[in-house]
């Protein structure tokens, strides 16, 4: 995603449901000036001790001005916000006419990769966290269901159609790993 929309080091970034930073490290290593936004202060101070500015905030109202970014990047966010729609609409006014957006998200693998996909989020995953702690086999048993929960609700198309509601366009959709990775870009004209 970082590579699809072109982030170069005048940019101004910001990485909503930053998390601990992976995509703020990635994007800071192109010598953006990224800020990352998380809703949760532990996930953040993570961020931060790597190395990121941090903002507590959420995708639905976020904390800045209209067209304050060059580049809004988030991952695995839409899964989570009450309303896609609104949230994409909020992202597309702190990027400013020209700026990129990008998104990557499970996605649901199709044809034979399907029930093989399926059975690795609900035993291999599960099992997985399982040798690791309790809290990772509550996060994997809790990830096949929520990925395919949204892919029911949002499928590739349903969510072109919102990032264009929200003022996007040039929205590209990359399906990746047999399906089970999403990447989404698009432009504020």
């Amino acid at each position: 995603m970082v590579g699809d929309i072109s982030v170069e080091a005048r940019d101004r970034v910001l990485d909503v449901a930053a998390g601990t930073g992976l995509i703020t490290r990635r994007l800071a290593a192109t010598g953006a000036d990224v800020v990352s936004l998380d809703q949760s202060h532990e996930m953040l101070a993570r961020a931060v001790e790597r190395g990121a500015t941090g903002m507590v905030g959420t995708a639905e109202e976020l904390p800045f001005g209209d067209a304050e970014f060059d580049v809004v990047t988030f991952g695995y966010l839409l899964r989570y916000v009450d309303s896609v729609p609104g949230a994409m609409t909020e992202i597309t006014r702190v990027v400013r006419r020209g700026g990129r957006v990008g998104m990557v998200e499970f996605g649901r693998p199709s044809g034979v990769w399907r029930p093989l996909w399926w059975g690795f989020t609900r035993t291999i995953l599960p099992l997985a966290g399982l040798l690791i702690s309790r809290p990772w086999y509550d996060v994997g048993s809790f990830l096949g269901p929520s990925i395919d929960a949204f892919a029911d609700s949002w499928p590739p198309p349903r969510l072109v159609a919102a990032w264009e509601e929200a003022g996007l366009v040039d929205v590209t959709v990359v399906r990746m790993s047999l399906g089970g990775g999403l990447v989404m870009t698009a432009t504020k004209p």
